[in-house]
């Protein structure tokens, strides 16, 4: 790994932790579908974060997720392939942080949200190996 790959090590750690919960959510219904939403947006964004890591060996503390993509666009340009699952989750971070400010997603948006998270963690992991 290039960058500080125990950094790196880290952010992915914690992304893996966030799919942990996502799946018990989603296989046992034992929280909400917006919760499942929130934590899928954070399980790509950790991704995002520690491959810019990877990248630049530096953290950018932004939410963003399209903007995080701008930036790994620039040494990876192939990242554009993924745009849509990831212009999709950025909705997840502050529609499901503040009561009476966002609707209830349904289980099915919690799926293709998880989907989406997925996608761009199978293509971060593929780049770094």
């Amino acid at each position: 790994m290039k960058g500080n790959k125990d950094v790196v090590k880290l952010w992915f750690q914690k992304a893996d932790e966030d799919e942990l919960n996502i799946k018990s959510i989603l296989k046992h219904k034992d929280g909400t579908p917006s919760v499942a939403c929130f934590l899928a947006q954070q399980m790509a964004e950790k991704y995002l974060k520690g491959f810019l890591i990877f990248i630049k060996n530096d953290l950018i503390k932004i939410h963003d997720l399209v903007k995080l993509e701008e930036l790994i666009s620039e040494y990876f340009p192939d990242i554009k392939t993924i745009h849509m699952e990831i212009s999709m989750l950025g909705v997840f971070y502050i529609e499901t942080r503040y009561p009476g400010d966002f609707p209830e997603f349904s289980w099915l948006e919690a799926e293709e949200a998880y989907k989406s998270a997925k996608i761009i963690k199978k293509f971060i992991l593929e780049k770094i190996k």
